[in-house]
């Protein structure tokens, strides 16, 4: 699916965190206060239901819950929602997509099955075409996130060869620090897919590759770094763009000590916006644990970067 530019996912794509109450179970009220934030701090789209919003750790029912609830406080707004549909059971994948198209999502994204691992780029682009086949006319990014699926398979090929056998196909979340495919992946087809970069910590890297959108979970809560570094780089600003890039790194760096998960969700509370914990096997904060974060972002400057 060659999409005209004006369709494309561009600028900052955030992958907004799965609201939970503090037993555990789903609260979906939150999810306007998200979405508000994302569209006040100047982020284009919502990558919902991936890694960030724990979809693994959800059941089907809660995934559709999830999608529906995005999708009616999106609408009639600026925000487009990408509703992550992946899957290891492709029938609740296709069910996802299925539902999705309806609900009219932006587009839909699937990684691969990771407990039984597609072994081969064609078994790969059987799994895309059973998801795909729920929505046939909704744009689809296939989501490569070797590091966790431990599906590692060239996704140059991939587009080589899925371009002509998946209509629907319009571009990759690449999660992948590779930039010698990321450019290759850029260049398939004459440029004809959306090549979305996944590392928040190198977005500069790509963006010297030629990234034009960027999907991540620090963009839930520190989007104006990532704001500023794209506009410095724009303007040929290398200096202030490298110098907004290593907050990032920083500011990662630290939410990695404290345990990444819980620690951004943490982030989001002292942000306003309490998305509650996280889902074992991902730890959360505890009141003192909090306390303690903060205290190490504000000495960082943290709060001064996302004025």
């Amino acid at each position: 699916m060659n999409l005209p530019d004006s369709q494309r996912l561009r600028g900052l794509i955030a992958a907004p965190h799965t609201p939970f109450h503090h037993d555990g179970t789903l609260n979906l009220a939150i999810v306007e206060k998200q979405a508000a934030h994302l569209s006040r701090t100047g982020v284009a789209a919502a990558f919902i239901g991936g890694t960030t919003g724990e979809s693994h750790s959800l059941s089907l029912a809660e995934r559709r819950a999830l999608a529906q609830r995005w999708m009616e406080v999106t609408r009639g707004s600026s925000l487009r929602v990408v509703v992550h549909v992946g899957s290891n059971c492709l029938v609740d994948a296709a069910d996802l997509a299925q539902q999705a198209r309806e609900l009219g999502a932006a587009a839909i994204a699937a990684l691969a099955p990771s407990y039984f691992k597609p072994r081969s780029t064609a078994m790969l682009i059987e799994c895309c075409r059973q998801i795909t086949a729920a929505a046939p006319e909704t744009p689809f990014y296939f989501y490569d996130i070797p590091i966790l699926t431990g599906v590692n398979l060239s996704m140059p090929e991939f587009l080589a060869e899925a371009g002509t056998q998946l209509p629907s196909l319009a571009g990759i979340k690449f999660t992948n620090l590779d930039l010698m495919n990321y450019q290759l992946c850029q260049r398939a087809s004459g440029g004809a897919f959306d090549v979305l970069w996944g590392f928040d910590e190198a977005l500069i890297g790509a963006l010297a590759a030629g990234a034009r959108g960027a999907v991540g979970s620090t963009y839930n809560f520190a989007a104006p770094i990532y704001t500023r570094l794209m506009a410095a780089f724009a303007r040929g600003d290398l200096t202030a763009a490298r110098e907004e890039q290593f907050r990032s790194v920083q500011l990662i760096q630290l939410l990695v000590k404290h345990g990444f998960m819980g620690a951004a969700k943490a982030t989001m509370k002292l942000m306003g916006v309490d998305v509650g914990p996280a889902r074992l096997p991902h730890t959360s904060l505890d009141a003192a644990q909090t306390a303690q974060l903060e205290k190490e972002l504000r000495e960082l400057g943290f709060f001064e970067w996302i004025r």
